[in-house]
């Protein structure tokens, strides 16, 4: 399998969550100033600003492009004396009434409604965190090689997607251990009124217990694309999801175009989605491309792996196990776990002089205690 000249090809995609502040740190109260643009957005406040890249063929155009757009941003807020908050925490608001729902009108209105549905069930203050979210396909080519018993391609491409998937949501903990870095947050957070930094038992609140969860774990049929789509559905029919955007899982399977959940269900799976990135303070951009292509390099690795049973027990310990990772200090057995993945791919990639690089600067994190959260911490100490 690698040696495939497609091996390492693929289509890459950055979405960056920021917020904006004014001149004395505080949440901007201004309207979105970048209109409708499909690449320079906002997600859940109108004073979030989403960067989205274009479709990339590698981690470094990815990274190259979302610095065009980050210049383009930075600009545009400074004419106002607006900068870009390049942490996944939020700063120092006095009450929810400082977090202005996105205000999208128009064809677009119906993302304003599923917002105030977000508002009533969650609260705005959890909205505020923001992070990195890497999408990833493979090289068509790599696919059909992949197919040596010529099944319908389309099936073929879901199956394989959905297989990783699950191979994802097991280990999301470990890209959770390796890039968790915001140990720091304001106390207003906790309640109105309140002011002052405080030092968190974890290194990432947003993918702590404390972060982006579902009241309840939904449990997914992984038998099939048909039967994984239709057990969302299912949780949207008995109201306990509001639509497919309401999963807040740390994967999620994309389709082409229009991100539905009839399109995905239609078409098939387009490309996959790593959602728990935190924003990286010490990286210029929010996030260190090694961190992005030690994923890529995940992925590779994962789809060596064999097929299992995602068993409802099995996805209730994925998600405990990545809210563990959040942690400042995560079970040691994840540790270990981690280690050993790490030393697997160092096997399976060491032929790749590059990828060796990218995988001894993750490694060197775990076995020198050097995770960016605890680096934040000695810093700051």
């Amino acid at each position: 399998m690698t040696t495939s000249k497609y091996y390492y090809s693929g289509k890459f995609g950055i979405e960056r969550e920021t917020l904006r502040v004014d001149g004395q740190g505080r949440l901007a109260q201004t309207p979105h100033p970048f209109g409708n643009d499909e690449h320079i957005t906002r997600d859940f406040c109108e004073n979030q600003v989403e960067l989205v890249t274009p479709v990339c063929h590698s981690v470094d155009e990815a990274i190259e492009a979302l610095a065009v757009l980050d210049k383009t941003t930075r600009e545009e807020l400074a004419k106002n004396g607006e900068s870009i908050w390049l942490y996944s925490n939020p700063p120092h608001f006095d009450s929810e009434d400082d977090i202005p729902i996105a205000d999208f009108t128009g064809d677009h209105s119906s993302k304003r409604a599923y917002r105030e549905v977000l508002q009533q069930k969650y609260g705005k203050k959890l909205m505020l965190f923001s992070g990195i979210h890497f999408n990833f396909s493979f090289a068509e080519e790599f696919l059909r090689e992949l197919n040596t018993d010529n099944e319908d391609f389309h099936s073929f491409r879901d199956e394989l997607y959905l297989r990783l998937y699950k191979q994802l949501m097991v280990h999301s903990c470990l890209l959770v251990l390796l890039t968790a870095s915001s140990p720091y947050y304001d106390a207003s957070l906790d309640k109105d009124g309140k002011s002052g930094i405080i030092m968190s038992e974890y290194s990432s609140l947003r993918n702590s217990k404390r972060g982006y969860w579902n009241k309840s774990l939904p449990i997914l049929d992984h038998r099939s694309l048909k039967t994984f789509t239709g057990s969302i559905k299912k949780h949207i029919v008995t109201g306990s999801l509001y639509s497919a955007s309401e999963l807040y899982l740390p994967i999620r399977l994309k389709p082409k175009d229009v991100n539905s959940l009839e399109n995905l269900a239609a078409n098939g799976v387009d490309h996959i989605e790593l959602r728990m990135f935190d924003l990286n303070p010490s990286a210029s951009l929010g996030i260190d491309g090694r961190d992005l292509e030690f994923a890529h390099l995940l992925i590779l690795y994962l789809l060596s792996q064999p097929d299992f049973d995602f068993t409802p027990e099995l996805q209730e310990k994925a998600v405990r196990d990545h809210k563990n990772a959040a942690l400042l200090e995560p079970d040691t057995k994840l540790l270990e776990r981690g280690t050993e993945i790490i030393e697997e791919m160092e096997k399976l990639f060491s032929d790749n002089e590059k990828a060796l690089e990218v995988i001894a600067f993750e490694k060197n994190k775990i076995t020198s205690n050097a995770c960016f959260s605890k680096t934040i911490l000695n810093y700051a100490l």
